[in-house]
């Protein structure tokens, strides 16, 4: 199963390259230019320089710069071999919370061989981007987030006795996160760590994309001659998936320019297979929502503005299987299968190619976002949804299935150049 493995980290000199808060950055995909150029500002040293290079020629530059950082000493390679353990805590609706898990090398493995397994279709243009950096500079500056099953949580067990002591960075960030790690280089707890992983499946969270690049990088390297034993890990920050602090938020629909929208029309057809009720004050919708989850339901808030809502909860659980007679009885009972199927595909008629090149659907974050884009009048209708469930992202993974694009949010997102990995 999983082969995980200690490294020498690359990370930051603070006393040369600056306060840690500056020199760190959220994954490289969720940055606008205009932050961008504000990260470099505040510190030119930022890990935003590596990880979104801008130019004529901008991997080529993202690899000179690394050389540059290594030189001077912005960037020092650790001097032992370590497991770095790292937290984030957080607050959401008023309640604090926080997860721990550890970054290691991960063993590359074909996702057929049933070790690693995906949950979301990737996108060719991302891979393509990260494919390209990594030639150029042989190194990951981020981690990839997955989850591990652990039904005795002594890996969890483990890292929190190994992280009493203080930590050797740490970070508030502007939405509040704190981030802390540690380095863990005694060979015993390291070694006893990555025997633990040796019956371990790993299902990834976020990072798919950088995962196949990461294969294709490596098959690269095979092909032409530059083969290295490095080359063949990547990598990850891994989590027990029934972690207390693990949080995953709902992504939100919002349907817009759609020709001959009748919302009354649309839901007198949505009744075949939903319970229809009206509910009033939109303040309302989460709470609602959250009832519905407790509750085992599959449960949407359509919203057309105003103040009022229909609360949209499923009459048959096997509606979806019907359909795709091909598909998991997991795939076909998440939360957007359901909408995406019965909802978006047969009624709406926004077909799979719509919704991945988002003609007519658009995904939100913040259902409060959702609800504006329709009382502003840039969207047509707002579909509020429920989280997935983790064991759900598991139950999916392990029938070899990938879900629909967008269907998890797992928050926060890890940050990055708190450490980062030499390849070769």
């Amino acid at each position: 199963m999983a082969e995980i493995r200690p490294f020498r980290g690359l990370r930051f000199n603070c006393e040369k390259a600056g306060k840690i808060e500056q020199l760190v950055c959220p994954p490289y995909d969720i940055i606008s230019e205009q932050q961008r150029q504000e990260y470099l500002k505040e510190n030119e040293n930022n890990i935003i320089r590596l990880e979104l290079p801008k130019g004529e020629d901008p991997y080529t530059q993202a690899g000179k710069t690394l050389e540059q950082f290594l030189s001077n000493g912005i960037l020092e390679q650790d001097e032992k071999e370590s497991i770095y353990i790292y937290e984030e805590e957080f607050t959401v609706g008023g309640v604090t919370r926080s997860f721990k898990g550890c970054i290691v090398r991960v063993k590359l493995e074909e996702f057929s061989k049933g070790i690693v397994l995906p949950h979301e279709e990737t996108l060719s243009k991302a891979k393509e981007d990260r494919f390209n950096l990594m030639k150029a500079t042989d190194c990951n500056f981020s981690q990839i987030y997955s989850l591990f099953n652990d039904e005795t949580h002594s890996i969890t067990a483990q890292l929190d006795e190994l992280s009493k002591d203080a930590p050797v960075s740490e970070l508030t960030d502007n939405e509040g996160v704190t981030h802390r790690l540690w380095a863990v280089t005694d060979e015993k707890e390291t070694e006893s760590l990555c025997k633990k992983f040796a019956d371990k499946k790993l299902y990834i969270a976020d990072g798919h994309h950088r995962y196949e690049t990461a294969l294709n990088y490596r098959n690269y390297c095979r092909e032409n001659g530059m083969a290295d034993e490095g080359r063949d890990y990547v990598m990850m920050m891994l989590v027990d998936m029934e972690h207390p602090g693990l949080l995953v938020l709902p992504t939100h629909r919002i349907v817009r320019e759609l020709e001959g929208f009748d919302a009354d029309a649309l839901l007198e057809k949505c009744a075949e297979y939903f319970d229809i009720s009206n509910c009033q004050g939109t303040d309302s919708i989460e709470v609602v929502l959250s009832e519905e989850y407790a509750k085992g339901s599959k449960a949407f808030a359509f919203y057309c503005g105003g103040d009022s809502y229909k609360l949209m909860v499923l009459k048959d659980k096997t509606a979806v299987s019907s359909l795709l007679p091909g598909k998991s009885s997991s795939y076909c009972g998440l939360d957007v299968s359901v909408l995406h199927t019965l909802v978006l595909e047969r009624i709406f008629g926004i077909d799979a190619e719509n919704m991945a090149k988002q003609i007519n659907l658009t995904y939100v974050k913040k259902s409060e976002d959702a609800l504006d884009s329709v009382r502003n009048g840039s969207a047509q209708c707002a579909f509020i949804l429920n989280p997935t469930r983790v064991e759900e992202i598991r139950d999916v993974a392990a029938a070899g299935e990938k879900m629909p694009q967008k269907s998890t949010y797992f928050y926060p997102k890890l940050i990055t150049g708190l450490v980062m990995n030499k390849l070769s």
